[in-house]
């Protein structure tokens, strides 16, 4: 008895070959999100933004916020135990003379206050 190989049809590889890149960028973004996921919470009302952050072994001379426009970016200084690296981004843009940042127990809590779009619409008159 002769047993002959026979050569699998293209078309059953290309079928399945996207499948294990698919989950090949799903295992990737699932264990990149539970790494560098950290415990925040945002809520708002009328007038502001609450941002708070767990930050724990962090003092606050070692943290660094910055304010530009509707992004919020907060990270660690140098020498700090732990590293910290976070952006968030709002809808409308936050007011930096009105906004307050306070850091009790570990937890960040930033109070970011909306600035008020104003209208830069001029009225022309017809002659």
């Amino acid at each position: 008895m002769f047993f002959a190989t026979t050569a699998q049809p293209q078309l059953r590889r290309h079928a399945y070959a996207h499948t294990g890149r698919a989950l090949e960028r799903f295992m990737d973004e699932a264990l990149r999100s539970t790494a560098a996921k950290t415990c925040a919470a945002t809520t708002q009302d009328d007038t502001s933004y609450t941002l708070s952050l767990d930050v724990p072994g962090v003092t606050k001379e070692q943290l660094a916020i910055a304010i530009e426009g509707a992004t919020v970016r907060i990270s660690s200084k140098e020498g700090a135990p732990r590293r910290y690296n976070a952006a968030y981004e709002f809808p409308l843009e936050i007011d930096t003379a009105q906004s307050e940042a306070k850091l009790e127990n570990g937890v960040l809590m930033l109070k970011l206050v909306k600035k008020l779009p104003v209208s830069n619409a001029t009225e022309l008159i017809v002659h």
